[in-house]
């Protein structure tokens, strides 16, 4: 039994590296992607407060494709370049969105979401997936955020 029980009081880069550790232990020797994704996607929903929605969007045959989260039901395919998450896709890059409302070409999966987070995971260059985090707080993402989730990401990127 895993039992993972973050401070919610310990600093931001304390906190993602203890999810990453976490990470680490429950995907280390797993060869099964999906089931990887599925426990990152509850790991992340147990470490970061303020989230509606935690998980992993798949590359599969140029589109990306809903994978394991945790929260409300989601929009299920994503064009490559349409919205955050086709942006972070199109162009490999973290997309840190303070306020979905004024991000051109914004899904709205959920319209409770204010604000962003998602960061492509890459292997040998390509983007494999990328990991999405919506807040119902604007602003709710910054850069030990983003720093935090790329390190997961890069962990990652051999597991899924």
């Amino acid at each position: 039994m895993y039992d993972f029980a973050p401070d919610p009081d310990l600093p931001a880069a304390e906190r993602y590296r203890q999810l990453t550790s976490a990470a680490d232990a429950l995907t280390s020797g797993e060869p099964d992607g999906v089931a990887n994704m599925a426990n990152i996607a509850a790991l992340l929903w147990e470490f970061l407060p303020q989230l509606n929605w935690a998980g992993f969007y798949r590359m599969i045959d140029g589109e990306l494709v809903l994978g394991p989260f945790a929260g409300r039901p989601a929009c299920i395919r994503i064009p490559v370049g349409k919205g955050v998450c086709g942006a972070a896709a199109q162009s490999a890059q973290t997309q840190l969105v303070a306020d979905v409302h004024t991000f051109p070409g914004h899904i709205a999966c959920d319209s409770a979401s204010r604000s962003e987070l998602v960061v492509p995971v890459t292997r040998d260059g390509a983007v494999i997936a990328v990991i999405d985090l919506d807040s119902p707080e604007p602003a709710r993402f910054d850069a030990d955020d983003a720093a935090g989730v790329e390190a997961l990401a890069a962990l990652l990127s051999t597991r899924i």
